[in-house]
């Protein structure tokens, strides 16, 4: 009796045992299939540590934020250009607006096309290509205001050119002058404005439409110019601009007084205060109405662009003939556009720290670095319309003040709308 009852004991423990690793295999098994099935792990990779990752496919946008990027971090303003086989998003062909001549490079005649093949791109983040669509679906029910000089009409033409692709833009205004110009986006309601006030204050100019001057600009530095301040409430977006128009012969007046002058001749008996002088000024007051104003929206101020005249200037014969972008180390900005930055950076800060360090809403743009490595992307002699037909050693006038379109300048729109969507 004991022998059988050790047999039927052993018995029972091994169909236990094969119960209990049955069990086992079948959790093991459900495991396996849970892991293949819902987390998209091959069985390879289960039973293999040691097998290599799977090839990278890079994306034609290879500058798509890596996700161990912060980008409040990135500092979007410092960087270098990188070539870019996609080129640009529009041609001098497809932009759907009228581009101001003098920056249609291309149609103008200029025979090489490298420039137009570099992108930003910021050393410690990466910076994705404009996507317009989405601009656009952002954007809707908005409006857009670009204040300041002609270099904020390049940039406005820009954009609209950029846009374009996706819908076309609908003139709705222009001023007497066709300097002030306004557009609308009809599918989204997006109203994109270009406000021409080059200083940002009042100001009676006299010049013709070549930019010569007949007379010293009479210069009110603490009175606003109410082209844009009135508009202002109701923008959604803005971004302000100046510091070129200052280095004009100018008489400055305070309080509506006579204080000084730029430029003057001596013979005036007036007193040269430099337009260091009359810049600071300005921008004073126009960083005051912007953080005491009750606007929401969002509202950039831009430095103001180097430009890459050598052997001279805009009028005294300067060219620039680099046709790909320069090293930090290969250009220097000149000693007046140091002043106008210092003066914008200076002037911003203040206004910030008046405002309890944090500007919110009141955001700098400062390109003035991001640009300064692009001779190339000036018209140079092609502002005008094929200068050389007729003669090829003709003495033409060089622009190397504004940008081609399609050009470098496309480029601040990245930036900016990275900014908006991380804002």
């Amino acid at each position: 009796m004991k022998l059988k009852w050790e047999s039927i004991s052993t018995l029972h423990q091994n169909i236990f045992l094969v119960k209990v690793l049955a069990a086992i295999f079948i959790t093991g098994l459900a495991f396996r299939f849970y892991a293949v099935r819902f987390g998209q792990v091959s069985v390879n990779e289960i039973s293999d540590p040691q097998i290599s990752p799977p090839s990278v496919i890079i994306s034609e946008n290879e500058d798509l934020l890596p996700i161990d990027i912060e980008v409040e971090k990135c500092d979007l303003f410092t960087g270098k250009w990188i070539r870019d086989p996609l080129g640009p998003i529009y041609t001098n062909g497809s932009c759907g607006v009228v581009v101001d001549s003098h920056q249609n490079c291309i149609t103008n005649g200029r025979p090489d096309s490298g420039f137009l093949y570099w992108k930003w791109k910021p050393n410690d983040c990466s910076l994705p290509r404009f996507d317009p669509l989405r601009f656009l679906q952002l954007m809707r029910n908005k409006s857009w205001a670009f204040i300041g000089d002609s270099i904020s009409r390049n940039h406005v033409e820009s954009l609209l050119c950029i846009l374009s692709t996706v819908e076309k833009p609908v003139e709705v205004y222009h001023d007497e002058e066709y300097r002030s110009k306004r557009w609308v986006f009809p599918s989204y309601n997006l109203t994109i404005s270009n406000v021409w006030s080059p200083f940002l204050v009042q100001a009676a100019i006299f010049e013709d439409s070549r930019g010569v001057s007949s007379a010293a600009v009479q210069l009110h530095l603490d009175r606003l110019d109410n082209t844009w301040t009135d508009l202002f409430p109701g923008i959604d977006y803005a971004i302000i601009s100046s510091g070129e128009w200052f280095l004009k012969t100018a008489i400055y007046h305070e309080n509506a007084t006579p204080v000084g002058c730029h430029g003057c001749p001596q013979s005036s008996n007036i007193t040269d205060l430099g337009f260091d002088y009359a810049y600071n000024t300005s921008l004073r007051h126009v960083m005051d109405f912007v953080a005491s104003s009750s606007t929401k929206g969002m509202i950039f101020f831009r430095t103001s662009i180097p430009d890459h005249f050598e052997n001279g200037e805009w009028h005294n014969g300067g060219t620039c003939k680099k046709t790909e972008p320069v090293n930090e180390d290969e250009v220097e900005m000149k000693v007046v556009n140091k002043i106008l930055r210092d003066v914008e950076i200076s002037q911003f800060q203040r206004v910030v720290a008046e405002m309890g360090g944090e500007a919110g809403n009141f955001k700098l743009l400062d390109f003035a670095g991001m640009l300064l490595t692009r001779p190339d992307g000036h018209p140079g002699p092609y502002r005008e319309f094929r200068p050389f037909d007729k003669d090829k050693n003709a003495k033409v006038q060089n622009d190397c003040l504004h940008w081609c379109l399609p050009g470098p300048i496309d480029h601040l729109n990245d930036v900016i709308l990275e900014i908006i969507v991380n804002s």
